[in-house]
């Protein structure tokens, strides 16, 4: 099948794109399962199914895309997309992302204290009455 330069270069820049899209879920992925090291069969069964997701997300990306050719080329520069994120831009995306799931579990903190606090006052002043 033969390709334009045209397209080509853009099935260069999208496979860039979803090398980076999957270094972005893998930061995401590696936020909700947490730092800690659970069991082997746990971890196992979890990236297993991360990688399929991740898989099957970047074949839906380039499916749409560019019809889903896929040769070296574009295995070689998802590669390199996910080593360009995860060499320059993860860091800073994980400490950004901390920082805004910091500040959501403040906001839901307090935004709970407002909603009980008055509930919890009356519940104490009929207590005390008894």
């Amino acid at each position: 099948m033969i390709i334009s330069i045209h397209q080509q270069l853009k099935l260069l820049i999208f496979s860039l794109a979803s090398g980076i899209i999957t270094g972005i879920l893998f930061d995401i992925y590696r936020i909700i399962r947490g730092f800690e090291n659970p069991k082997q069969i746990v971890t196992f069964i979890e990236d297993t199914l991360f990688w399929i997701l991740s898989g099957i997300l970047v074949f839906i990306f380039l499916l749409y895309t560019n019809y889903a050719y896929v040769g070296f080329y574009v295995y070689l520069f998802i590669a390199l997309g996910i080593y360009l994120y995860l060499k320059f831009v993860s860091k800073v995306f994980l400490k950004v992302l901390h920082n805004i799931l910091k500040s959501i579990g403040k906001a839901l903190r307090m935004s709970k204290n407002l909603i009980f606090f008055p509930i919890e006052v009356m519940i104490y002043k009929f207590r005390r009455k008894k």
